[in-house]
């Protein structure tokens, strides 16, 4: 299980925030809202924040430049992870992806079964490493943006949860994961009153 080192500081990191919508304006933006409130409040900061269309290209655009900026490390991109016909979050997102991120969109699912129950298979979640930046996608709902922030991305994009996180993916002077030896050792250490 997961836990954070007090000893590793915490690494604030520059988050930006893309809401895939046809309807939505920043007055009703909940999701958005949710998501810059939960990073702020974590300590990062939220670098930027657009609402694009339900359209590939559109997002590609706007993700596109926010990768090769250096004050973003970390895209959140809510909305369009669906199936309806103007659901292309993800085929927006995969071909820019260097490396997928399987786990998040796994572990999310079965974080959303909890709560919405088998109706988590209509969730289309992704994330990937572009470059040195991190994109999640979730699905739009104020819910699902909870869901992903408090049970997945909080914790891996603090530098201090061990025995792993993604932080030294995107900052390259962050202390990379422990390896599970030395975690173990950690551990047993502090577990022994060292």
């Amino acid at each position: 299980m997961a836990h954070v080192h007090a000893d590793t500081p915490f690494a604030p990191l520059g988050l930006a925030v893309l809401t895939v919508s046809d309807t939505r304006g920043f007055d009703d933006d909940g999701s958005g809202d949710l998501l810059g409130e939960r990073l702020t409040e974590a300590g990062h900061a939220l670098v930027e924040r657009r609402i694009v269309p339900d359209d590939v290209y559109r997002i590609r655009a706007v993700v596109s430049a926010w990768v090769v900026r250096q004050d973003i490390q970390v895209i959140l991109v809510n909305g369009g992870t669906g199936f309806t016909p103007r659901d292309t979050t993800p085929e927006a997102l995969a071909p820019l992806f260097d490396k997928a991120v399987d786990g998040y969109s796994e572990l999310f699912r079965q974080l959303s079964l909890e709560t919405i129950g088998t109706s988590t298979i209509q969730s289309r979640a992704v994330a990937g490493l572009i470059d040195r930046t991190l994109v999640f996608a979730m699905p739009g709902s104020p819910k699902a943006c909870a869901t992903a922030w408090d049970g997945i991305l909080a914790a891996q994009l603090d530098a201090r949860t061990r025995p792993c996180n993604f932080v030294a993916m995107v900052l390259p002077e962050a202390r990379h994961c422990a390896s599970r030896q030395a975690s173990a050792d950690e551990d047993m250490a502090e577990g022994a009153g060292a």
